[in-house]
């Protein structure tokens, strides 16, 4: 009996590289401080008691995180063509996700959080004896405000590449 050959693979796409050049520009530095700091406030935030307006607070910084990771991972491995409409726009994405995203999100959270350690700072006192989160809150606090600064450095980052006409992130 005649055989049927297989059918055709997907198109083969090239071996998966680490853009080294991403990683050493100002903006791959700057999501590694993103990173970092935002994995500091998240989990400062999860380890310790929350309630209320805390939980908007973890929502955003891991949204914004996940995000992050996300937009880093594919920078840098080269492959952000493969987002579907976003692709052919990665600068713009990237920007658009600093700006609107890194930095309204955070700057909320880290507002949040401000206001939780003021309502805690009673127990700052010395010879208070009950559990006090206002130094987690005051972490978190300061932590997210780094990390909307750095989402700030990064956007307007990519605002100067988009205003100098260019197309890359790097």
């Amino acid at each position: 009996p005649p055989t049927v050959p297989p059918p055709p693979g997907p198109p083969a796409r090239g071996s998966l590289s680490l853009h080294r050049a991403y990683l050493r520009s100002p903006l791959g530095l700057l999501r590694l401080g993103q990173l970092a700091l935002g994995a500091a406030f998240w989990v400062t935030v999860a380890a310790h008691k929350y309630e209320g307006a805390a939980h908007f607070a973890l929502f955003a910084a891991v949204l914004i995180w996940l995000l992050t990771l996300a937009l880093f991972g594919l920078s840098l491995l080269g492959r952000w063509e493969l987002v579907p409409w976003l692709g052919s726009r990665w600068l713009l994405t990237n920007l658009v996700h600093d700006l609107a995203l890194g930095v309204g999100l955070y700057a909320a959270a880290t507002g949040i959080m401000g206001h939780k350690a003021k309502q805690r700072s009673f127990c700052n006192l010395p010879g208070y004896s009950q559990h006090c989160l206002y130094s987690a809150y005051l972490s978190a606090s300061i932590c997210g405000g780094i990390t909307a600064c750095l989402y700030l450095f990064s956007g307007l980052y990519c605002l100067l590449r988009r205003c100098q006409d260019q197309q890359d992130i790097i």
